[in-house]
């Protein structure tokens, strides 16, 4: 298989471990908010609180993994994949920029489109800056797969870390 598809498979592996904490939230949060220990607020504050809860621990668990010697997350261990920084793991705060570009940017700009939806269409209309948001929404995860199977198959923000994702060498 085509590295590009193994760091697609990869990243499928690791969606499903990050649903996984994404359900526990939910398994905590929903029934706070039914018995109204939790407040619904405006949408700024849900993305915060959402960006804290929900997107913050996995970008930080995403590049704990990266950072250790094994450099690799859990569907990367699976697929035989490891990042590389000039020639060995990454260093934590590399690791933390490359997956906050990675996996932190695309979701929050995803949450921010839907909330600025939510909230505008009770409005009448949606502006041309929510549709930009959406549109961006949607482009942003497309590109970064896409840009795996072009070129050398270095993501943008992999590029932008100086990482590599390469097979794991034999033994």
């Amino acid at each position: 298989m085509r590295l590009g598809g193994s760091r697609l498979l990869a990243w499928l592996v690791d969606w499903a471990c990050v649903l996984g904490w994404v359900a526990l939230t939910a398994a905590v949060g929903v029934p706070l908010y039914l018995a109204h220990v939790i407040r619904p607020a405006n949408a700024v504050v849900l993305n915060v609180v959402g960006a804290l809860v929900i997107v913050m621990p996995v970008v930080l668990a995403l590049a704990w993994c990266e950072s250790r010697p094994e450099a690799a997350t859990v569907g990367k261990r699976v697929m035989k994949l490891v990042v590389r920084a000039n020639g060995r793991s990454p260093r934590l705060n590399v690791a933390i920029v490359r997956n906050i570009l990675k996996v932190g940017v695309p979701w929050l700009i995803g949450h921010a489109a839907v909330f600025a939806i939510v909230s505008a269409s009770g409005d009448g209309g949606v502006p041309f800056g929510v549709w930009a948001l959406t549109v961006c929404a949607y482009v942003l995860p497309l590109a970064l797969i896409f840009s795996l199977f072009v070129g050398r198959g270095r993501a943008p923000y992999d590029w932008a870390c100086g990482t590599e994702v390469t097979r794991r060498s034999a033994g």
